[in-house]
């Protein structure tokens, strides 16, 4: 089975939510749906920058996961920019 990664830059947190909530939160969303591998936040350039991987029979059933995924991250905290990879060989190619 593929190995996937969606990829959130993170904004503003909602009033309430304390920052420790959001890697778990939308690792526990895609978990909802299929197998996750790991999830980490980095900064990058300044920004926050969360990663979750998951696995996925194809690249739709991945945006299904992606998209599931950044909805509940939406509700902890602004996402300015997400992006959906898929592990091929050794290399990460953009899927969305």
């Amino acid at each position: 089975m593929p190995s996937f990664r969606v990829i959130a830059t993170v904004g503003l947190l909602r009033p309430g939510v304390p920052p420790t909530a959001v890697q778990p939160a939308a690792a526990d969303a895609a978990a909802e749906l299929t197998v996750v591998e790991a999830s980490s936040i980095d900064v990058v350039r300044g920004e926050a920058r969360l990663t979750v991987r998951f696995m996925a029979d194809d690249v739709p059933g991945a945006l299904h996961v992606a998209e599931h995924t950044v909805a509940a991250l939406r509700a902890l905290a602004d996402v300015d920019a997400w992006r959906l990879t898929e592990r091929v060989g050794g290399r990460w190619f953009r899927r969305a």
